[in-house]
């Protein structure tokens, strides 16, 4: 099994040399593009374990476990310079798999990072079944919308309807396939009934900002766009 990693490290030179020492080891090494938007960076690796440090810029670890967690049980294990001891209380009570204070030796972190996959991986291969959209995560799972640290719940239908547009987001998804799609999935609706869930969804959508995000295409149907 490939191994993703995803490591949460602002220092250059500290997320460097774990990339080479992991590659070594044949595990993929990712990392956030934008510190703002590390839930978008995580999505979009799909990672078996995370490593995460806890000063970061604009939002801290904690801030991140806690998304991370919201929607997904994959292992984190932190990284920290502090030696408070509040710190790594917080981090195990987040849901942190492990706490390892630098400077720390490489081999050391890998040894732990073998073991926490070994235990985590032993039965069950962990999915990150989740969509990025917008700056919104969207939880397959719970069938959930959440960002900010807002979830939105919807009906099964809503939810539905919104992963199908956003799965081919900024494509049009004619009315007559959203329908198909519904009923194939054993969610008999007609048109009129399409048009209450759409009208529903961009309600709900508008308290975490996203209201104007799916628009309809007079006569052609409707798509979910890239704000």
């Amino acid at each position: 099994m490939d191994m993703t990693i995803f490591i949460v490290e602002d220092d250059e030179a500290i997320f460097d040399s774990l990339r080479e020492r992991l590659g070594q080891w044949s595990f993929q090494v990712e990392g956030p593009d934008d510190f703002q938007d590390v839930m978008g960076g995580f999505v979009a690796a799909k990672p078996q374990l995370v490593i995460m440090d806890i000063q970061l810029p604009a939002y801290d670890g904690f801030h991140w476990c806690r998304e991370i967690r919201a929607v997904s049980k994959v292992p984190i294990i932190f990284l920290s310079s502090r030696d408070h001891p509040m710190d790594m209380v917080m981090a195990m009570n987040m849901g942190a798999d492990d706490y390892i204070q630098k400077p720390f030796h490489t081999d050391v972190l890998l040894a732990k990072i073998q073991a926490t996959l070994r235990r985590t991986y032993a039965y069950a291969e962990e999915s990150v079944d989740v969509l990025e959209w917008n700056g919104a995560v969207i939880d397959m799972k719970r069938g959930v919308i959440r960002k900010d640290g807002i979830d939105i719940d919807m009906t099964k239908n809503e939810f539905f309807i919104m992963t199908v547009l956003v799965q081919a987001k900024d494509e049009i998804v004619s009315r007559d396939e959203l329908i198909r799609k519904l009923w194939d999935d054993e969610r008999f609706v007609n048109d009129n009934t399409l048009t209450v869930n759409i009208t529903r969804l961009r309600q709900k959508l508008m308290d975490i900002g996203l209201g104007d995000a799916i628009i309809t295409k007079k006569g052609m149907g409707y798509m979910a766009v890239t704000l």
